[in-house]
């Protein structure tokens, strides 16, 4: 690490603290050429990766923009904040995870059907009609029958 007082590469690390959070590492430092102290800082840098649009348009992955898609499919629907907020963040996750400089916007448009198939079924019926370009009543007519498989009745045998 480079001094700031006197650009000389030669310091030392006097004190080194973990933020509360663990999100951040604090050094106290020393340069071995001037003896002045300061302070440095570490954080992680997650480099999210670009999202290729069907035409081959490129943009940034952008957090509020699947905040906004969650938004419009639960609007008016009896889902909590935190259970909307711990979706985004699962995706967010299973994204970096794949460690890929580029995700096809169609893969992301599919965890976010499957996130809100589990938050709330109506959302996830309004979604999949912008998302899966709906032309008429039968294409609602097979996501609603799809969404109702599960919920068939369980046959229980006696002991």
């Amino acid at each position: 690490m480079k001094c700031p007082f006197c650009n000389v590469d030669d310091t030392s690390v006097i004190e080194t603290r973990v933020s509360e959070e663990g999100d951040k590492v604090r050094r106290r430092r020393r340069c071995l050429n001037c003896g002045k102290r300061f302070t440095t800082y570490e954080t992680v840098e997650l480099r999210l990766p670009q999202v290729v649009k069907q035409d081959g348009n490129r943009a940034e992955f952008d957090r509020e923009k699947l905040r906004t898609g969650f938004m419009r499919a639960l609007h008016k629907r009896p889902v909590p904040a935190e259970n909307v907020d711990a979706a985004i963040d699962s995706i967010v996750q299973k994204v970096l995870s794949l460690g890929e400089r580029e995700v096809p916007s169609r893969l992301i448009g599919e965890m976010v059907m499957k996130a809100l198939y589990k938050l709330d079924k109506v959302a996830y019926i309004r979604f999949a009609s912008v998302y899966k370009s709906f032309q008429d009543v039968d294409d609602f007519r097979d996501a609603i029958k799809e969404v109702q498989k599960p919920q068939q009745k369980k046959t229980t045998q006696a002991p």
